[in-house]
């Protein structure tokens, strides 16, 4: 410990043959002994004993004394200085790993960074990062999923989706709110019910059921009616859009609408309004969508926790939701929405953005997901990141022709379903030899979030982030990672890139899809994977008597990059013969023995 953290003397010697200043090597060790080598400033002698500064070791005296020469003095003060500036910076080096450099060489480096490093820094700072979250000014290093000499193809035709002619609308408000997307659009194609009419029903239902689940950040009713009162002046026309015309859907709030917030779930932004038009929004707009409200988000996409509270789970409401796209997930499960549109980043979804985030739909069934990602999928000519992608007909895939593997951890009904289907399925094991996945996947998020926050951090916002052991910690590490390491760490994800694309032997395999190292994976090497459910067990510790509420079981359908379609047919051949999918969370009809924790009353107002 005192060999390593006493070297910073070296080149004092160098610069003077005193006795004084060589005797430094004997007093630097006492510095080392006393106090376990942090940093002592010189003090003068006249510094008192009642003085709150440190105590000055016995060995440094003879320094400091009076009948020292003015030259010594001088000479002693100058060489204290700089073993006490090289000190500090040693201890700054380590954080980065690079203590191997000797004393001249620091001193050089640090002299060099704050003449030429830190002004290149300012300035670049002061070009694109002076607004937070960067939304004008995109990195250009940008992640490309694609294996192979794989070209980005433009996009094909529209996706044929099945015929659901003959349904008729129910009774039933609740049994109206939760029908597919093609159902309902089955319905209004002939005008069963109109849009005003559906768009009225899931607004009630939200905020009938908010007060309890804490998932909405805004709703946009005024907006909502609107588009509504076009969809179905187009229909009365003869125009129709497509099946998601006059439907409606909510946002992240991160997604940006005009003349609404965009809080990114954080006190610091709750008043936020960005007037653009996201992309996805305009993709759901021109298909005839209809936007009811903007949905939670964890504090700046982390988590479940934002300024408003943390958004529960619908299926056990004693637990919360986890993951940033906490709101349109508990929407959407609840049938307080037909569909939502979440982001991921450590999450299975789909569609690729910047370096590990991408949006997509989150909707209770893999019909509904297919319909969904048709109108959405393609490139935003403002984001230089997101591409065309090779998506073939998923409603068109012959599954009888795939080979899918299954892990240890796969849910072995999905297997057995796609077996009796004609779907080869095989042992599989997904091999790679990089060991620093989850490792990797922090340095790239954080750095690039970090990036977009910087001045967030600067100021000192990050203090009142809504939990401080989530991003303000993260964040403040990632200050320290060094631009050569962070390169290092995008070369080796090129090589967990290869080395999966060499074991991927299989046109899709099923696996656990919370297991943290496979959601990194997935996430670095872009594998597109849709989330099933497969079953549900009891609550732990339940009520005497019972409870309607739930644990899901869930498993992932994974498949190589822009191979969407193989994973949503082989979701849609399992959902064909098993009805998880089609159960409802008990919200707050938990069952007569349990009740609601703190028990919230259904709150039917506007929140906005």
């Amino acid at each position: 410990m005192l060999q390593h953290k006493c070297l910073f003397i070296t080149d004092c010697f160098t610069r003077s043959s005193s006795t004084n200043c060589q005797s430094l090597l004997v007093i630097v060790l006492s510095l080392c002994c006393y106090a376990v080598a942090p940093v002592i400033p010189f003090q003068s002698p006249a510094r008192t004993h009642n003085s709150t500064s440190p105590p000055v070791p016995p060995l440094m005296l003879p320094l400091l004394a009076p009948n020292s020469t003015n030259k010594d003095s001088k000479k002693n003060g100058e060489c204290l200085k700089r073993i006490t500036e090289v000190a500090s910076l040693r201890c700054a080096f380590e954080l980065f790993d690079a203590n191997f450099f000797n004393d001249k060489k620091i001193l050089e480096i640090f002299e060099g960074a704050k003449e030429l490093n830190i002004p290149i820094i300012r300035a670049n700072r002061k070009l694109v990062a002076s607004v937070n979250g960067g939304l004008h000014n995109p990195s250009s290093l940008v992640f490309n999923p694609a294996w192979g000499s794989e070209q980005a193809q433009s996009r094909g035709k529209r996706f044929h989706n099945p015929s659901l002619v003959g349904t008729k609308r129910p009774e039933n408000e609740e049994d109206i709110a939760f029908m597919s997307i093609l159902e309902l659009g089955e319905l209004i194609k002939t005008k069963q019910i109109t849009s005003e009419e559906l768009t009225h029903i899931f607004l009630q239902r939200l905020k009938r059921y908010n007060h309890v689940l804490e998932a909405v950040v805004s709703y946009t009713e005024e907006l909502a009616y609107k588009q509504a009162k076009d969809a179905d002046e187009l229909l009365a026309r003869g125009v129709y859009l497509g099946p998601l015309h006059g439907i409606p859907y909510g946002l992240k709030d991160i997604i940006s609408v005009p003349q609404y917030k965009t809080t990114w779930g954080s006190k610091t932004f709750k008043h936020q309004v960005i007037d653009i038009e996201a992309w996805v929004y305009k993709r759901l707009k021109a298909a005839g969508a209809v936007l009811v409200a903007k949905l939670v988000t964890g504090s700046l996409a982390y988590d479940d926790i934002w300024y408003g509270g943390r958004t529960r789970n619908p299926w056990n409401i004693e637990e919360f939701t986890t993951g940033s796209s906490a709101g349109p997930a508990a929407c959407t499960s609840a049938g307080m929405v037909p569909f939502a549109i979440g982001s991921e980043t450590l999450a299975p979804l789909r569609i690729l953005l910047l370096v590990v985030d991408k949006l997509g739909p989150l909707c209770r069934s893999a019909t509904d997901c297919t319909v969904i990602l048709d109108a959405i999928r393609g490139k935003d000519p403002d984001d230089p990141s997101s591409r065309e992608s090779q998506l073939d007909d998923p409603f068109l895939v012959d599954i009888t022709k795939l080979t899918v593997g299954y892990l240890d951890d796969a849910e072995m009904e999905v297997v057995h379903v796609l077996a009796s289907k004609g779907v080869n399925v095989v042992p599989f094991k997904l091999n790679y030899t990089v060991d620093s996945v989850q490792g990797i996947l922090n340095f790239t998020m954080d750095v690039d979030m970090l990036a977009h926050f910087d001045k967030w951090q600067r100021s000192g916002k990050d203090d009142d982030y809504e939990a401080q052991d989530q991003w303000p910690t993260e964040l403040r590490r990632a200050r320290m990672i060094p631009a050569v390491d962070y390169v290092q760490a995008q070369r080796a994800r090129g090589m967990l890139i290869r080395e999966v694309r060499e074991s991927f032997t299989v046109d899709a395999f099923i696996g656990n899809a919370t297991d943290w190292e496979k959601v990194c994976v997935g996430n670095l090497v872009g594998l597109p994977v849709i989330v099933v459910p497969t079953g549900f067990k009891n609550i732990s510790n339940p009520p005497s008597g019972g409870s309607r509420r739930r644990t899901t079981v869930t498993t992932g359908i994974y498949a190589p990059p822009h191979h969407d379609h193989i994973a949503l047919a082989l979701a849609m051949a399992y959902q064909s013969v098993t009805d998880h999918h089609k159960q409802r969370p008990p919200i707050n009809n938990l069952g007569p023995n349990d009740s609601i924790p703190s028990p919230p009353t259904l709150y039917f107002g506007s929140q906005n």
